[in-house]
């Protein structure tokens, strides 16, 4: 079989990094995870202390710093995956906290902040043979992909996913506030003016709602069965 690029788009917290990982490993492809690069971004902002309290982001000097911030993957060799490294330290854990999930997509709607990102992820993956997740893969990114494939599931059940992860990794975490929080993500993804979330118009829907991992998983090798002879 061709190595091909595979982009997995959706909303959040709907599984697409789960799926992504699973089917990287399970083809010997690359794994990306865009979504964690922008979380460095926001992780790297807050501990420069270049968001306020209020919110506000310090968009001059975040644009002028944005050559400090490299994102990479390692493969960690007990669970088997990728995890996120930013400037050479993990920081997989510390990406996926409600703090930084609470501020991440503001500072992904910045242009020069998807300017730079969208560079380091054109970079990783051209030779192909790698699956990406994000919400601009199938459209900015790698708008020539060869399998695209956009994963919805309703909000309830997203926040619910969301929720049970904080809670397994023993972080705080309130239901509502989770279910608020996505919903306001979505609004701002949807919304941005550059490289907003949207379906590409190429791209398989996938809705996961009533799906379990191993029928996903078992649907995704299908579709990329079909996309690389």
């Amino acid at each position: 079989m061709k190595k091909i690029t595979i982009a997995i788009d959706g909303h959040s917290s709907c599984g697409k990094s789960t799926m992504a990982k699973d089917l990287a490993r399970e083809i010997g492809y690359i794994y990306i995870d865009s979504g964690a690069m922008y979380r460095c971004c926001t992780l790297f902002a807050l501990d420069e202390g270049l968001i306020a309290a209020d919110g506000t982001i310090d968009t001059t000097t975040l644009e002028r710093r944005m050559p400090e911030i490299h994102v990479s993957f390692r493969l960690n060799a007990e669970t088997g995956r990728p995890d996120t490294y930013l400037n050479g330290e993990c920081v997989e854990q510390r990406i996926r906290t409600m703090e930084v999930s609470s501020h991440v997509s503001p500072i992904a709607a910045l242009p020069f902040v998807r300017a730079a990102m969208t560079a380091q992820q054109q970079a990783m993956g051209r030779e192909g043979g790698i699956v990406m997740d994000g919400r601009d893969i199938g459209t900015a990114v790698f708008p020539d992909a060869e399998l695209k494939v956009f994963v919805t599931a309703s909000d309830e059940i997203r926040a619910q996913r969301r929720y049970d992860e904080l809670r397994a990794k023993g972080q705080p975490a309130d239901f509502d506030e989770v279910l608020n929080n996505l919903r306001e993500r979505d609004r701002i993804d949807s919304t941005r003016a550059v490289a907003p979330l949207r379906q590409a118009d190429d791209a398989i829907v996938l809705d996961n709602s009533h799906l379990t991992i191993e029928q996903q998983k078992q649907w995704l090798l299908e579709r990329y069965a079909e996309r690389a002879l």
